[in-house]
């Protein structure tokens, strides 16, 4: 039986007739981390908009284990187990952080409006679950004792960890990260890196578009290589690192040393 919990086949979008994403295939397996590197502008997070349905694509097809779900909207792919963050980031700066981490509770959530709106039994249970499971996950991202500061006091490293512990609130099996170590100093990137790890090794599908060559070395199983809008590569890290067209078209020397001091 096939271990692949995300599919995407000759996936495709034109923006004024111009391909932003063409013909795009690959897969991305449970309990590991598939990169999706490539020159700014080529396409990346336009691929995460088509997998994720915020965009509709014009060709090609999605599955989640098997099933398609091509063109779903992204609150019925959350019920399917496919979380993400975003590029840029988006929290709520004025909520606490318990409470930015509690937003992301609410696809487990099975009380009414009604309930809520009256204080019923069910809804505080509900309120209490979600803020256990909020405290878990801030625990996780060593963010606990901020737990109640407003999210505009954490620092940028801290906030991408936030969001993700609001995304993996949900009970995601497939999880799109954009860039989670973008703005982020050493230690921090050092601190996403070990996080994105365990999150893989407790059998998440961890899908992410990062510009860290020395990161995506080294938490990589499989990478795939967007240029201009189309696939140019894919393999495991040591096939990437030493394929000439990636090493011209993106890496160059400099990254390409990069990548085989990540590597070894």
């Amino acid at each position: 039986m096939s271990n692949n919990r995300l599919e995407i086949e000759d996936l495709g979008i034109l923006f004024g007739g111009i391909k932003a994403v063409d013909g795009i295939t690959f897969s991305a397996q449970a309990g590991e981390v598939t990169s999706i590197i490539g020159p700014n502008g080529t396409g990346k997070t336009t691929l995460f908009n088509l997998v994720s349905g915020v965009y509709t694509a014009d060709t090609g097809h999605v599955r989640i284990e098997g099933t398609p779900v091509t063109g779903e909207p992204l609150h019925r792919l959350a019920r399917r187990g496919m979380a993400r963050t975003f590029q840029n980031l988006q929290i709520f700066p004025q909520m606490t952080a318990l409470n930015n981490v509690m937003t992301g509770c609410h696809l487990r959530e099975t009380s009414n409006l009604f309930a809520d709106l009256l204080g019923l039994p069910s809804s505080r249970r509900e309120t209490t679950k979600s803020r256990e499971l909020a405290h878990a996950a801030l625990d996780r991202e060593t963010l606990g004792n901020l737990a109640a500061r407003p999210a505009s006091d954490l620092s940028y490293g801290q906030l991408k960890r936030l969001e993700i512990a609001r995304a993996l609130v949900t009970g995601c099996s497939i999880l799109l990260l954009d860039e989670p170590a973008a703005g982020c100093n050493a230690v921090e990137t050092l601190e996403v890196d070990d996080l994105i790890q365990q999150i893989a090794e407790e059998g998440v599908c961890v899908v992410l578009i990062e510009h860290d060559m020395r990161m995506v070395m080294r938490i990589s199983s499989h990478i795939v290589v967007l240029n201009q809008g189309t696939k140019i590569a894919e393999g495991r890290p040591e096939e990437i690192r030493d394929n000439d067209r990636v090493v011209s078209a993106y890496l160059g020397a400099h990254g390409a040393a990069e990548a085989r001091a990540a590597h070894g």
